[in-house]
């Protein structure tokens, strides 16, 4: 299985003025690199993680799959998704921050119970408050 975790640049930077954007972004990141360092014992393929410019189109840098809406009349690209791709081509995309930390974090659930290492990743408190309300 590979994974491709794509944040916008400019929300992980703060440069949005988005103090819970920002956050979460970051958190986000956070446990994809951590997932990253041992995701072996998960047997994962790979795991990229991608800091997606304005004028991106989309930023895919692995797997090639864009989620897009529509708003008033015209196709908007998300910028924050995280895509997964299985060993027989099949795809799951998740736009939303709130299933994209859920997904993380319970791959570094999994990872934690696989060792004896501490690979616990101190997540912010607007992160903990997305997840407890699901």
């Amino acid at each position: 299985m590979r994974m491709e975790l794509r944040v916008c640049k400019r929300c992980f930077e703060g440069d949005h003025g988005n103090e819970r954007k920002t956050a979460v972004t970051r958190d986000m990141v956070a446990c994809a690199r951590r997932i990253r360092e041992y995701k072996d014992l998960i047997e994962l393929d790979a795991l990229y993680v991608t800091m997606v410019e304005e004028g991106d189109r989309g930023g895919a840098e692995a797997l090639p799959v864009y989620v897009a809406s529509i708003e008033r009349d015209q196709i908007q690209m998300n910028d924050t998704q995280l895509v997964m791709e299985d060993e027989q081509g099949n795809v799951l995309v998740y736009p939303e921050p709130e299933d994209i930390l859920e997904v993380l974090t319970r791959n570094v659930d999994q990872i934690d119970a696989r060792t004896r290492q501490d690979v616990t990743v101190d997540i912010s408190d607007e992160s903990a408050t997305m997840l407890s309300v699901r």
